[in-house]
Protein backbone atom coordinates (compact mmCIF):
# COMPACT_ATOMS: atom_id res chain seq x y z
CA UNK A 1 0.00 0.00 0.00
CA UNK A 2 2.75 2.42 0.94
CA UNK A 3 4.80 1.62 -2.16
CA UNK A 4 2.07 2.28 -4.75
CA UNK A 5 2.70 5.26 -7.04
CA UNK A 6 0.02 7.82 -6.12
CA UNK A 7 0.39 9.55 -9.48
CA UNK A 8 -0.95 6.39 -11.11
CA UNK A 9 -3.35 5.04 -8.47
CA UNK A 10 -6.10 6.32 -6.19
CA UNK A 11 -5.91 3.99 -3.22
CA UNK A 12 -9.02 3.12 -1.18
CA UNK A 13 -8.73 1.01 1.97
CA UNK A 14 -11.76 -0.68 3.57
CA UNK A 15 -11.22 -2.18 7.02
CA UNK A 16 -13.36 -2.45 10.18
CA UNK A 17 -10.40 -1.38 12.31
CA UNK A 18 -8.33 1.72 11.65
CA UNK A 19 -4.99 0.18 12.60
CA UNK A 20 -2.65 -2.65 11.68
CA UNK A 21 -1.64 -5.20 14.33
CA UNK A 22 1.81 -6.76 14.69
CA UNK A 23 0.47 -10.12 15.91
CA UNK A 24 3.79 -11.83 16.90
CA UNK A 25 3.96 -9.60 20.01
CA UNK A 26 0.24 -9.62 20.79
CA UNK A 27 0.65 -12.20 23.57
CA UNK A 28 3.04 -9.83 25.35
CA UNK A 29 0.38 -7.12 25.48
CA UNK A 30 -2.20 -9.46 27.03
CA UNK A 31 -0.22 -9.67 30.29
CA UNK A 32 1.26 -6.16 30.30
CA UNK A 33 4.80 -6.98 29.13
CA UNK A 34 4.14 -4.48 26.34
CA UNK A 35 1.45 -1.87 25.90
CA UNK A 36 -1.15 -2.15 23.15
CA UNK A 37 0.19 0.80 21.16
CA UNK A 38 3.51 -1.05 20.78
CA UNK A 39 1.89 -3.53 18.37
CA UNK A 40 -0.45 -1.22 16.45
CA UNK A 41 0.07 1.22 13.62
CA UNK A 42 -2.69 3.58 12.44
CA UNK A 43 -3.75 3.00 8.85
CA UNK A 44 -3.48 6.69 7.99
CA UNK A 45 -0.15 7.00 9.78
CA UNK A 46 1.28 4.09 7.81
CA UNK A 47 0.22 5.52 4.46
CA UNK A 48 -1.21 9.05 4.39
CA UNK A 49 -2.22 9.48 0.73
CA UNK A 50 -5.17 7.10 0.84
CA UNK A 51 -8.94 7.20 1.21
CA UNK A 52 -9.83 5.10 4.23
CA UNK A 53 -13.28 3.73 5.10
CA UNK A 54 -13.85 2.21 8.53
CA UNK A 55 -16.19 -0.48 7.31
CA UNK A 56 -16.41 -4.19 6.64
CA UNK A 57 -16.84 -5.61 3.16
CA UNK A 58 -20.07 -7.61 3.09
CA UNK A 59 -20.01 -8.82 -0.52
CA UNK A 60 -18.14 -8.40 -3.80
CA UNK A 61 -19.73 -8.21 -7.26
CA UNK A 62 -16.82 -9.44 -9.36
CA UNK A 63 -18.68 -9.09 -12.66
CA UNK A 64 -19.54 -5.41 -12.19
CA UNK A 65 -16.42 -4.53 -10.13
CA UNK A 66 -18.33 -3.30 -7.09
CA UNK A 67 -17.83 -4.02 -3.39
CA UNK A 68 -20.67 -3.73 -0.87
CA UNK A 69 -19.68 -2.37 2.54
CA UNK A 70 -21.20 -2.05 6.00
CA UNK A 71 -20.19 1.08 7.91
CA UNK A 72 -18.49 0.39 11.25
CA UNK A 73 -18.52 4.01 12.43
CA UNK A 74 -21.07 4.42 15.26
CA UNK A 75 -24.10 6.56 14.39
CA UNK A 76 -23.00 6.97 10.77
CA UNK A 77 -25.52 8.55 8.40
CA UNK A 78 -25.24 5.69 5.93
CA UNK A 79 -25.09 2.16 7.32
CA UNK A 80 -24.18 0.63 3.95
CA UNK A 81 -22.45 1.89 0.83
CA UNK A 82 -20.77 0.62 -2.34
CA UNK A 83 -17.43 1.31 -3.99
CA UNK A 84 -16.35 0.73 -7.57
CA UNK A 85 -12.86 -0.53 -8.29
CA UNK A 86 -10.46 -1.01 -11.18
CA UNK A 87 -8.08 -3.28 -9.27
CA UNK A 88 -9.05 -5.16 -6.12
CA UNK A 89 -6.79 -6.77 -3.52
CA UNK A 90 -8.58 -9.05 -1.04
CA UNK A 91 -6.77 -9.46 2.27
CA UNK A 92 -9.55 -10.09 4.79
CA UNK A 93 -7.64 -12.69 6.83
CA UNK A 94 -9.39 -15.46 8.72
CA UNK A 95 -11.25 -16.15 11.96
CA UNK A 96 -10.34 -18.27 14.98
CA UNK A 97 -11.52 -21.83 14.42
CA UNK A 98 -13.99 -23.10 17.03
CA UNK A 99 -14.75 -26.36 15.13
CA UNK A 100 -18.41 -25.79 15.93
CA UNK A 101 -17.90 -26.71 19.59
CA UNK A 102 -20.82 -25.33 21.63
CA UNK A 103 -20.05 -22.42 23.95
CA UNK A 104 -16.59 -21.52 22.67
CA UNK A 105 -17.54 -18.16 21.14
CA UNK A 106 -19.50 -17.14 24.23
CA UNK A 107 -17.11 -18.28 26.98
CA UNK A 108 -13.55 -18.33 25.60
CA UNK A 109 -11.05 -15.58 24.84
CA UNK A 110 -9.21 -15.47 21.53
CA UNK A 111 -5.93 -13.80 20.58
CA UNK A 112 -6.28 -12.27 17.13
CA UNK A 113 -6.61 -8.54 17.84
CA UNK A 114 -5.76 -5.87 20.40
CA UNK A 115 -9.33 -6.05 21.71
CA UNK A 116 -8.79 -9.75 22.44
CA UNK A 117 -5.57 -9.00 24.34
CA UNK A 118 -7.33 -6.26 26.30
CA UNK A 119 -10.14 -8.67 27.22
CA UNK A 120 -7.62 -11.28 28.42
CA UNK A 121 -5.77 -8.74 30.57
CA UNK A 122 -9.01 -7.53 32.10
CA UNK A 123 -10.14 -11.07 32.86
CA UNK A 124 -6.77 -11.94 34.43
CA UNK A 125 -7.03 -9.04 36.86
CA UNK A 126 -10.62 -10.01 37.69
CA UNK A 127 -9.48 -13.54 38.55
CA UNK A 128 -6.73 -12.25 40.82
CA UNK A 129 -8.87 -9.68 42.62
CA UNK A 130 -11.82 -12.07 43.06
CA UNK A 131 -9.90 -15.17 44.06
CA UNK A 132 -12.16 -16.45 46.86
CA UNK A 133 -13.10 -19.28 44.55
CA UNK A 134 -9.99 -21.31 43.84
CA UNK A 135 -11.28 -22.28 40.39
CA UNK A 136 -10.81 -18.65 39.30
CA UNK A 137 -7.05 -19.19 39.51
CA UNK A 138 -7.06 -22.07 37.02
CA UNK A 139 -5.92 -20.70 33.64
CA UNK A 140 -6.58 -22.93 30.63
CA UNK A 141 -5.23 -22.70 27.09
CA UNK A 142 -6.69 -24.87 24.31
CA UNK A 143 -4.28 -25.22 21.40
CA UNK A 144 -0.54 -25.86 21.68
CA UNK A 145 0.67 -24.18 18.54
CA UNK A 146 3.02 -21.20 18.62
CA UNK A 147 0.32 -18.73 19.75
CA UNK A 148 -0.92 -20.92 22.60
CA UNK A 149 2.61 -21.72 23.79
CA UNK A 150 3.77 -18.09 23.64
CA UNK A 151 0.73 -16.86 25.55
CA UNK A 152 1.24 -19.56 28.19
CA UNK A 153 4.89 -18.55 28.52
CA UNK A 154 3.99 -14.88 28.93
CA UNK A 155 1.32 -15.76 31.49
CA UNK A 156 3.75 -17.87 33.52
CA UNK A 157 6.28 -15.01 33.49
CA UNK A 158 3.54 -12.69 34.74
CA UNK A 159 2.61 -15.06 37.57
CA UNK A 160 6.19 -15.81 38.63
CA UNK A 161 7.44 -12.21 38.42
CA UNK A 162 4.48 -9.96 39.20
CA UNK A 163 1.73 -11.99 40.88
CA UNK A 164 4.37 -13.33 43.28
CA UNK A 165 5.22 -9.74 44.20
CA UNK A 166 1.73 -8.26 44.34
CA UNK A 167 -0.37 -11.27 45.39
CA UNK A 168 2.14 -13.61 47.10
CA UNK A 169 -0.60 -15.63 48.83
CA UNK A 170 -2.20 -16.52 45.52
CA UNK A 171 0.82 -18.00 43.74
CA UNK A 172 0.54 -21.48 45.35
CA UNK A 173 -3.12 -21.55 44.30
CA UNK A 174 -2.59 -20.70 40.63
CA UNK A 175 -2.66 -23.49 38.06
CA UNK A 176 -2.06 -23.58 34.31
CA UNK A 177 -3.21 -26.34 31.95
CA UNK A 178 -2.75 -26.66 28.19
CA UNK A 179 -4.92 -28.95 26.05
CA UNK A 180 -4.39 -30.05 22.46
CA UNK A 181 -5.90 -32.69 20.21
CA UNK A 182 -2.48 -33.42 18.64
CA UNK A 183 -0.03 -35.94 20.15
CA UNK A 184 2.66 -33.28 20.74
CA UNK A 185 2.98 -29.52 21.16
CA UNK A 186 4.43 -27.20 18.49
CA UNK A 187 3.93 -29.81 15.79
CA UNK A 188 5.39 -27.51 13.10
CA UNK A 189 8.75 -27.30 14.90
CA UNK A 190 11.64 -29.74 14.93
CA UNK A 191 10.78 -32.62 17.29
CA UNK A 192 13.82 -31.96 19.52
CA UNK A 193 12.80 -28.32 20.00
CA UNK A 194 9.22 -29.34 20.69
CA UNK A 195 10.39 -31.81 23.34
CA UNK A 196 12.64 -29.15 24.89
CA UNK A 197 9.66 -26.79 25.24
CA UNK A 198 7.60 -29.60 26.78
CA UNK A 199 10.33 -30.30 29.35
CA UNK A 200 10.64 -26.60 30.26
CA UNK A 201 6.90 -26.32 30.81
CA UNK A 202 6.92 -29.47 32.97
CA UNK A 203 9.66 -27.97 35.15
CA UNK A 204 7.57 -24.84 35.65
CA UNK A 205 4.57 -26.84 36.76
CA UNK A 206 2.52 -26.13 33.64
CA UNK A 207 0.40 -29.17 32.79
CA UNK A 208 0.28 -30.19 29.13
CA UNK A 209 -2.44 -32.66 28.16
CA UNK A 210 -2.28 -33.80 24.53
CA UNK A 211 -4.75 -35.93 22.58
CA UNK A 212 -7.66 -34.34 24.43
CA UNK A 213 -10.99 -33.42 22.84
CA UNK A 214 -13.09 -30.52 24.12
CA UNK A 215 -16.78 -31.39 23.83
CA UNK A 216 -18.35 -28.12 24.99
CA UNK A 217 -17.58 -24.96 26.93
CA UNK A 218 -19.82 -23.42 29.56
CA UNK A 219 -19.41 -20.40 31.79
CA UNK A 220 -16.29 -21.01 33.90
CA UNK A 221 -16.00 -24.68 32.92
CA UNK A 222 -15.30 -26.92 29.93
CA UNK A 223 -16.06 -30.55 29.27
CA UNK A 224 -13.17 -32.79 28.16
CA UNK A 225 -13.86 -36.20 26.66
CA UNK A 226 -12.78 -38.99 29.05
CA UNK A 227 -11.84 -36.39 31.68
CA UNK A 228 -15.13 -34.69 32.50
CA UNK A 229 -15.72 -31.19 33.84
CA UNK A 230 -12.76 -28.80 34.17
CA UNK A 231 -13.41 -25.47 35.95
CA UNK A 232 -11.42 -22.39 34.91
CA UNK A 233 -11.11 -18.68 35.56
CA UNK A 234 -9.69 -17.84 32.13
CA UNK A 235 -9.89 -19.86 28.90
CA UNK A 236 -7.81 -18.83 25.88
CA UNK A 237 -8.75 -20.59 22.65
CA UNK A 238 -5.94 -20.92 20.09
CA UNK A 239 -6.71 -23.85 17.81
CA UNK A 240 -5.98 -22.48 14.36
CA UNK A 241 -7.93 -20.51 11.79
CA UNK A 242 -11.12 -20.84 9.76
CA UNK A 243 -12.72 -19.24 6.71
CA UNK A 244 -13.73 -15.57 6.79
CA UNK A 245 -17.51 -15.10 6.18
CA UNK A 246 -16.82 -12.88 3.17
CA UNK A 247 -14.76 -15.65 1.57
CA UNK A 248 -17.64 -18.08 2.14
CA UNK A 249 -19.94 -15.79 0.11
CA UNK A 250 -17.65 -15.40 -2.88
CA UNK A 251 -18.39 -17.53 -5.92
CA UNK A 252 -14.76 -18.30 -6.72
CA UNK A 253 -12.51 -21.36 -6.64
CA UNK A 254 -11.52 -22.51 -3.13
CA UNK A 255 -9.20 -25.15 -1.77
CA UNK A 256 -10.83 -28.29 -0.36
CA UNK A 257 -8.87 -28.33 2.91
CA UNK A 258 -9.48 -24.87 4.42
CA UNK A 259 -11.89 -23.31 1.89
CA UNK A 260 -9.45 -20.50 1.13
CA UNK A 261 -9.61 -18.50 -2.11
CA UNK A 262 -7.56 -20.15 -4.83
CA UNK A 263 -5.22 -17.97 -6.86
CA UNK A 264 -2.75 -18.61 -9.64
CA UNK A 265 0.98 -18.09 -9.13
CA UNK A 266 0.53 -14.37 -9.89
CA UNK A 267 -1.94 -14.17 -6.96
CA UNK A 268 -4.93 -13.56 -9.26
CA UNK A 269 -8.22 -15.00 -8.00
CA UNK A 270 -9.47 -18.01 -9.98
CA UNK A 271 -13.06 -18.74 -10.97
CA UNK A 272 -14.57 -22.24 -10.86
CA UNK A 273 -13.00 -23.01 -14.24
CA UNK A 274 -9.56 -21.98 -12.92
CA UNK A 275 -9.56 -18.87 -15.11
CA UNK A 276 -8.11 -15.81 -13.34
CA UNK A 277 -10.31 -12.76 -12.80
CA UNK A 278 -8.67 -9.70 -14.37
CA UNK A 279 -7.33 -7.25 -11.77
CA UNK A 280 -8.58 -9.20 -8.72
CA UNK A 281 -5.94 -10.47 -6.30
CA UNK A 282 -5.99 -12.20 -2.91
CA UNK A 283 -3.23 -12.31 -0.27
CA UNK A 284 -2.79 -13.43 3.32
CA UNK A 285 -4.64 -16.07 5.34
CA UNK A 286 -7.77 -15.93 3.19
CA UNK A 287 -6.02 -17.27 0.08
CA UNK A 288 -3.65 -19.93 -1.16
CA UNK A 289 -2.10 -20.77 -4.51
CA UNK A 290 -3.59 -23.57 -6.59
CA UNK A 291 -1.77 -26.86 -5.90
CA UNK A 292 0.27 -25.23 -3.10
CA UNK A 293 -0.93 -25.58 0.50
CA UNK A 294 0.76 -22.51 1.96
CA UNK A 295 0.92 -22.11 5.75
CA UNK A 296 -1.35 -19.59 7.49
CA UNK A 297 1.43 -17.33 8.73
CA UNK A 298 2.34 -13.64 8.64
CA UNK A 299 5.52 -14.64 6.81
CA UNK A 300 3.53 -15.84 3.80
CA UNK A 301 1.26 -12.78 3.81
CA UNK A 302 4.23 -10.40 3.92
CA UNK A 303 6.02 -12.11 1.04
CA UNK A 304 2.84 -12.10 -1.04
CA UNK A 305 2.33 -8.38 -0.46
CA UNK A 306 5.91 -7.59 -1.50
CA UNK A 307 5.56 -9.77 -4.61
CA UNK A 308 2.29 -8.15 -5.61
CA UNK A 309 3.71 -4.65 -5.22
CA UNK A 310 6.66 -5.45 -7.48
CA UNK A 311 5.06 -7.74 -10.06
CA UNK A 312 1.36 -6.91 -10.40
CA UNK A 313 1.56 -5.71 -14.01
CA UNK A 314 4.63 -7.68 -15.04
CA UNK A 315 4.08 -10.02 -17.98
CA UNK A 316 7.43 -11.71 -17.34
CA UNK A 317 6.93 -12.43 -13.65
CA UNK A 318 8.12 -15.93 -12.67
CA UNK A 319 5.21 -16.33 -10.26
CA UNK A 320 5.15 -16.20 -6.47
CA UNK A 321 7.36 -18.64 -4.58
CA UNK A 322 7.26 -18.82 -0.80
CA UNK A 323 10.66 -18.80 0.90
CA UNK A 324 10.36 -20.37 4.34
CA UNK A 325 12.54 -18.34 6.72
CA UNK A 326 11.87 -20.59 9.69
CA UNK A 327 9.88 -20.27 12.92
CA UNK A 328 10.38 -18.84 16.39
CA UNK A 329 8.48 -19.18 19.65
CA UNK A 330 8.93 -17.73 23.11
CA UNK A 331 8.74 -20.36 25.88
CA UNK A 332 9.17 -18.19 28.99
CA UNK A 333 11.94 -17.29 31.48
CA UNK A 334 13.93 -15.48 28.77
CA UNK A 335 14.12 -18.60 26.61
CA UNK A 336 12.87 -19.27 23.10
CA UNK A 337 12.98 -21.71 20.21
CA UNK A 338 14.41 -20.88 16.78
CA UNK A 339 13.88 -23.40 13.99
CA UNK A 340 15.45 -22.30 10.70
CA UNK A 341 16.10 -25.81 9.41
CA UNK A 342 14.23 -24.84 6.22
CA UNK A 343 17.15 -22.46 5.50
CA UNK A 344 19.97 -24.63 6.85
CA UNK A 345 19.73 -28.09 8.38
CA UNK A 346 21.72 -27.11 11.46
CA UNK A 347 20.03 -23.77 12.08
CA UNK A 348 18.15 -24.77 15.24
CA UNK A 349 18.54 -23.29 18.69
CA UNK A 350 16.83 -23.12 22.06
CA UNK A 351 17.43 -21.27 25.31
CA UNK A 352 18.63 -17.76 26.10
CA UNK A 353 20.50 -17.16 22.83
CA UNK A 354 17.38 -18.11 20.90
CA UNK A 355 15.44 -15.64 23.05
CA UNK A 356 17.84 -12.84 22.03
CA UNK A 357 17.33 -13.82 18.37
CA UNK A 358 13.55 -13.88 18.90
CA UNK A 359 13.51 -10.42 20.44
CA UNK A 360 15.88 -8.87 17.90
CA UNK A 361 13.97 -10.37 14.96
CA UNK A 362 10.55 -9.09 16.05
CA UNK A 363 12.00 -5.75 17.07
CA UNK A 364 13.50 -5.30 13.60
CA UNK A 365 10.25 -6.36 11.91
CA UNK A 366 8.01 -3.94 13.85
CA UNK A 367 6.11 -1.61 11.57
CA UNK A 368 7.49 1.87 12.21
CA UNK A 369 10.22 3.91 13.88
CA UNK A 370 7.66 4.85 16.54
CA UNK A 371 7.15 1.18 17.41
CA UNK A 372 10.88 0.51 17.28
CA UNK A 373 11.26 3.12 20.02
CA UNK A 374 8.24 2.04 22.07
CA UNK A 375 9.00 -1.69 22.19
CA UNK A 376 12.47 -1.55 23.84
CA UNK A 377 11.23 1.27 26.07
CA UNK A 378 8.42 -0.89 27.49
CA UNK A 379 10.69 -3.93 27.69
CA UNK A 380 12.97 -1.81 29.89
CA UNK A 381 10.04 -0.54 31.98
CA UNK A 382 8.78 -4.10 32.54
CA UNK A 383 12.23 -5.31 33.53
CA UNK A 384 12.73 -2.36 35.91
CA UNK A 385 9.29 -1.92 37.50
CA UNK A 386 7.20 -4.98 36.56
CA UNK A 387 4.15 -5.31 34.36
CA UNK A 388 1.19 -2.96 34.33
CA UNK A 389 -1.80 -4.65 35.98
CA UNK A 390 -4.22 -1.75 35.60
CA UNK A 391 -7.75 -2.83 34.72
CA UNK A 392 -9.45 -0.57 32.17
Amino acid sequence: MRELDRTKYDVFVVSPRNYFVFTPLLASTSVGSLEFRCVTEPVRGYSKDITYHQASCDDIDLDNKVIHCVNQVPNAEESTFTLNYDTLVIGVGSYSNTFGIPGVKENACFLKDVQDARKIRRRLIECLTDSQKRDKLHFVVVGCGATGIEFSAELHDFISSDVSRLYPDLVPLTKMTLYDVAPQILSGFDSQLSEYAHQQFDRKGIQIKTQRHVENVQQNKLMIRDEGEVPFGLLVWSTGLMQNPLVAKLGVAKDSKNQRILTDSNLQVLDYANVPYPDVYAVGDCATIDNHDLPLTAQVANQKAIYLTLNRKSSTSPGFKFKDRGMMAYIGSAEALVDMSSVHQGAKNSGHLAWLLWRSAYFSMSMSIRNKLLIPYYWLLTWSFGRDISRF
